[in-house]
């Protein structure tokens, strides 16, 4: 199991040797100095070319196709978190799920390309397919200007889903929601921190919508914050990043008056869904460290299920 600095949720790293170190005290200079008489586009502007050196280093080529600290909406608004979330999902798919270049795969929540910028050179130009959904617009855009021109096999749309904390202007019910794509279309369907953050009637119908757009055979990973007696053992111990002490039907959340801030599940209610959706989990349950387990694979719980054959 990997024990390190998988745990993305905890992941900063800021040293002296970096550029950016070198150049942050600057900015912050310029920021607090300058602030009031500066217009915000022009530092603006200075944070993003003060950032080049640094992102030239960690991706590379790839680098103008990473966004600023700024609109780092889907995470840790941080460069080495931006990339080590990425290649852990990318190497989990790949050693886990079985991700193949040729394979055709839906990212459900893709944010702003966290978790699709190292599949940009592993999916083939001509038969492998990344399908890129999210609520939050701004993202969306992004990803289509910088990354669609470029990869033309990666595409992105906009879901208008309603989400009481991060799209509360949408009418329509997530419960209620059809993906636009076809039945058995996807190798792999992945959906990082989307289940966190949705209650039971919402994630039970996406869990039928996987099973709907999954091929027989197809795998989806998919991340949770499962209730068991481990997990609650801990959060009464005061270990847990998260304290799920508020019951809201067969769910249980942080906070009562934002319940879709952070969600959790019970386990056994989850696997039921997986059951009767004839998804089989492969490999059991994959328990994260949220909650402060010693071991563990990523930072939330990591489900693998293989739709089975009917």
């Amino acid at each position: 199991m990997f024990t390190g600095g998988q745990n993305y949720a905890k992941y900063y790293i800021m040293n002296e040797t970096n550029v950016l170190s070198a150049l942050r005290v600057p900015y912050r200079a310029v920021r607090t100095l300058g602030g009031r008489y500066l217009k915000r586009p022009l530092l603006e502007t200075y944070a993003d070319w003060s950032d080049k050196p640094l992102k030239g280093s960690l991706f590379g080529k790839l680098a103008p196709l990473v966004p600023s600290l700024r609109l780092m909406h889907d995470g840790i608004a941080d460069y080495h978190a931006f990339k080590a979330n990425g290649e852990e999902f990318a190497r989990i798919l790949k050693e886990k799920c079985g991700l193949l270049p040729s394979h055709r795969m839906l990212d459900i929540g893709c944010g702003i390309g966290r978790k699709t910028l190292p599949l940009l050179t592993y999916l083939d130009p001509a038969q492998g397919r990344y399908e890129g959904v999210d609520i939050f617009k701004s993202g969306i855009e992004w990803c289509q200007k910088r990354i669609t021109l470029r990869f033309s096999n990666f595409h992105f749309q906009l879901m208008d889903v309603y989400n009481g904390v991060y799209n509360p202007e949408s009418i329509v019910k997530a419960r209620d929601y059809r993906f636009p794509f076809a039945d058995n279309s996807f190798d792999i369907i992945l959906l990082g921190s989307v289940f966190t953050h949705t209650l039971m009637e919402d994630t039970l119908n996406y869990l039928s919508e996987i099973a709907r757009m999954l091929k027989p055979g197809g795998r989806s990973l998919i991340s949770y914050f499962l209730s068991n007696a481990e997990s609650e053992g801990l959060i009464a111990q005061g270990k847990s990043e998260h304290a799920f002490i508020y019951s809201l039907g067969p769910c249980k959340v942080t906070d009562p008056n934002s319940p879709e801030a952070a969600v959790s599940y019970r386990e056994e209610d989850i696997v039921a869904a997986y059951r009767e959706r004839a998804l089989e989990i492969e490999g059991g349950i994959q328990y994260g460290s949220w909650c402060g387990r010693k071991q563990f694979l990523s930072f939330q719980d990591l489900i693998i299920g293989r739709k089975l054959n009917r």
